[in-house]
């Protein structure tokens, strides 16, 4: 199994956890502006990291940000083949033509 996938499968195994037992739990039941702003801590570490030339930060940053990503998208109902299905569906199309197909 794909390790992306594999990952996916744990964190919604783990969504209706023990908090005091799993993080995924404990931050889900905190609520979704809570896993959003999670998200967007590791965004900022993973700038950072860019920023900073250091790959090893960035590599474990982005698996932060990775995984912060699959927690919020299986709040919200959603799942990697739903981001696999947006991608596949932009495929081929240039992403100033995308961006300026969006509704102001």
């Amino acid at each position: 199994m794909d390790p992306l996938d594999a990952l996916e499968a744990v964190i919604r195994e783990r969504r209706g956890a023990d908090p005091s037992t799993s993080y995924v739990a404990k931050l889900s039941a905190r609520g979704r502006a809570k896993i959003a702003q999670k998200l967007g801590e590791e965004a900022v570490e993973t700038v950072i990291a860019a920023i900073a030339d250091d790959r090893e930060e960035l590599t474990k940053e982005a698996a932060d940000l990775v995984f912060h990503l699959l927690v919020l998208l299986a709040d919200a109902g959603l799942s990697l083949a739903d981001v696999r299905a947006e991608l596949a569906r932009r495929e081929g199309v240039s992403g100033i033509a995308e961006k300026a197909s969006r509704p102001a």
